[in-house]
């Protein structure tokens, strides 16, 4: 059977592409190499009785359009809004808190600055007016280089919005994709707590120090999001993440998407410069006349083609696209609640992200440290205990948390094997925790642990990437992943890409998946009234 498209691979991005061009009318089959879709925005059973979203762990970024376009309120979907966003423990056993109305972190900073309480709303009207820019662009196909006259056209289209920001905030835009977090917050804010907090988000999901030029951007991306209506939100997907992944796959094969499970593709057929469909490891051969990869470009593009495929310069690029976000992430299974030192008791605390990381010279001497010795002996770690809310995920008084933790090299120093590091790596995440909330290791029933070679393995994240490639300045917008072919496209005709690897990035979007459906049919459409003329 000729299918009109295959999609390699079934994560969040792959299905919301495959909804729009099944309810396009397409004939489309999505193929998996795991046993079931999602991706990395999963939910599974880590130790007997316990289930987390063991890779994925948090909503804000996912698109509203694709919420409402594929109803997933339908099929379950629900997001419970954390009550404050972050809690920090500082060192001197103080704690800051962030979010709960602005009212309410101004207090919060007022502990630690009255300055920084005073300039809290401008330092979020700054953000915010440039979020709201990139929240359009997130929804829309960057120019591609190289289309000539479309590129013009397309580059001043999109262009509009910023051009039309006063200078003052043109000024903000610059400041957000050049300069370091560190000196982004420095010219804002005093206190080193109050900087830790924003600068967190820096560094998820970012193998890099918050002085790396750049860094400010990564801090941008992440607060673009919103949780149901209310901008920079971050919430709990009751039944983990799994929970939004399989209402997807619910979406798409009521719209007749075919979905295939362990069927990993060994190589994507070309024939005469265009795609003429896949070969799975089983040797089936899947004719279509168009691939669109939701994988991360380095493994589709030095995995999954034949010698001679690609041109040595394409290679060459793709060879230089860098990977690795410096994450290892535990799941644990808990007898009890943890108990801060600076905030024994439960409370609202503890349903927020709770990071373990109190000054910006803490993020940066864990990056120095990975650097040198493949990880830091204080790693960076954000902890959610997302079963506080959700019953559905550990036994009654039991709790499970996601630790999220960076700085953690992708390919260790010295030769050095992650399979023989990753449970002396895990003892340095916990040890963090015990020192912020002394009793954890004890409480801890069961774990799984995943390095960067543990993600890759599982996920088929290439460096253990979340990102599918570093959100770094050269790659991002066109030239994500290579100038050229940053609109969805690939180098072959009827090659196309919707995953984290293009615009606009990595995290829960569902963008890059609406993005790329939207160029497919543009080219069908296209192509078709060019058919019709030919025959008129």
């Amino acid at each position: 059977m000729t299918y009109d498209v295959v999609i390699i691979g079934a994560g969040h991005n792959g299905l919301v592409c495959a909804f729009y061009l099944a309810r396009a009318g397409l004939k489309v089959r999505i193929v998996e190499r795991r046993d079931t879709v999602g991706g990395a925005a999963v939910t599974e059973e880590f130790h007997p009785g316990f289930r987390n979203s063991v890779a994925s762990y948090t909503v804000s970024l996912l698109q509203p359009k694709v919420i409402a376009d594929m109803k997933l309120a339908d099929h379950g979907y629900r997001v419970i809004e954390r009550p404050i966003s972050n809690f920090l423990p500082q060192e001197d056993g103080g704690y800051l808190k962030l979010g709960g109305g602005l009212e309410r972190t101004q207090a919060e900073f007022r502990k630690f600055s009255e300055h920084d309480a005073k300039v809290l709303p401008d330092y979020y009207e700054s953000l915010e007016s440039v979020a709201d820019v990139l929240r359009d662009l997130a929804m829309k196909s960057p120019p591609n280089l190289g289309d000539g006259i479309k590129t013009l056209i397309d580059g001043a289209l999109q262009g509009r919005a910023l051009a039309k920001l006063s200078l003052s905030k043109q000024r903000d835009v610059l400041d957000l994709f050049t300069k370091s977090a560190r000196t982004l917050l420095d010219g804002w804010f005093e206190s080193e707590a109050v900087k830790a907090a924003f600068g967190f988000d820096a560094v998820v999901g970012n193998y890099a120090s918050p002085d790396t030029p750049g860094s400010a951007y990564v801090l941008l991306h992440h607060v673009f999001g919103e949780v149901n209506g209310k901008k920079g939100a971050w919430g709990h997907a009751i039944g983990g993440m799994g929970a939004i992944t399989q209402a997807m796959a619910k979406v798409c094969q009521a719209a007749g998407v075919e979905i295939s499970l362990e069927a990993p593709v060994s190589r994507v057929l070309v024939d005469g410069g265009k795609v003429a469909g896949v070969r799975l490891e089983s040797g089936e051969e899947i004719p279509a006349s168009r691939v669109i990869s939701n994988i991360g470009p380095k493994l589709l593009y030095e995995r999954m083609f034949a010698d001679g495929d690609l041109t040595d310069e394409f290679k060459r690029r793709i060879r230089g696209f860098k990977v690795g976000s410096g994450t290892f992430r535990m799941n644990v299974a808990l007898s009890e609640l943890p108990r801060f030192t600076c905030l024994p008791e439960p409370g609202e605390h503890l349903q927020s992200g709770i990071i373990l990381a109190p000054t910006l010279d803490y993020m940066d001497r864990a990056f120095a440290d990975a650097k040198v010795q493949g990880w830091s002996r204080q790693p960076i770690v954000e902890m959610l205990i997302p079963s506080i809310i959700d019953d559905s995920l550990a036994p009654p008084g039991q709790h499970v948390a996601s630790l999220f933790c960076q700085q953690f090299a992708p390919v260790l120093p010295d030769g050095r094997d992650w399979d023989a590091e990753e449970d002396a790596a895990a003892d340095t995440i916990i040890d963090t925790v015990e020192h912020y909330a002394p009793g954890f290791r004890k409480s801890i029933l069961g774990t799984m642990k995943l390095s960067p070679k543990g993600l890759e393995r599982k996920f088929g994240l290439a460096g253990g990437d979340i990102m599918h490639g570093a959100m770094s300045l050269d790659q991002l917008w066109s030239a994500r992943p290579v100038l050229g072919h940053g609109a969805y496209r690939g180098p072959f005709k009827g090659l196309y890409m919707c995953g984290a690897g293009s615009h606009p990035g990595g995290g829960v979007t569902g963008a890059p998946g609406h993005n790329c459906a939207q160029e497919v049919l543009a080219d069908r459409s296209f192509a078709g009234r060019l058919l019709r003329r030919a025959h008129q």
